[in-house]
């Protein structure tokens, strides 16, 4: 049988839990709407926090799930770069001749 001090223990952590989801959930809506650059610099800065290891372990997990987040974030701003310049024509000399609109997802 559970005691009083168990079952305290367990209703933190539960509400831990929803708390770090809850902050995740937040911290996707804020990440569509970064530039790639701003991305990327978060994404670097999570890097760092989370190489230096002073960071608790409920944070690092959560810090991870953003950067996973922002890395595929960039790569697909990185592959639609990609595409949007693979679709520019050459002409005889190399040269740009026109470009095709990509199109967007």
């Amino acid at each position: 049988m559970p005691t009083a001090r168990a079952a305290n223990a367990h209703a933190v952590l539960t509400l831990s839990r929803r708390r770090v989801n809850a902050i995740a959930m937040a911290d996707s809506a804020q990440t569509d709407t970064l530039s790639f650059e701003e991305a990327l610099r978060r994404l670097e800065a999570i890097v760092q926090q989370l190489e230096r290891g002073d960071v608790p372990l409920d944070q690092s997990i959560t810090l991870y799930e953003e950067g996973d987040r922002l890395r595929a974030q960039c790569q697909r701003r990185l592959d639609m770069a990609q595409a949007r310049i693979e679709q520019i024509m050459t002409n005889a000399d190399g040269g740009a001749a026109r470009t095709a609109p990509f199109p967007a997802d």
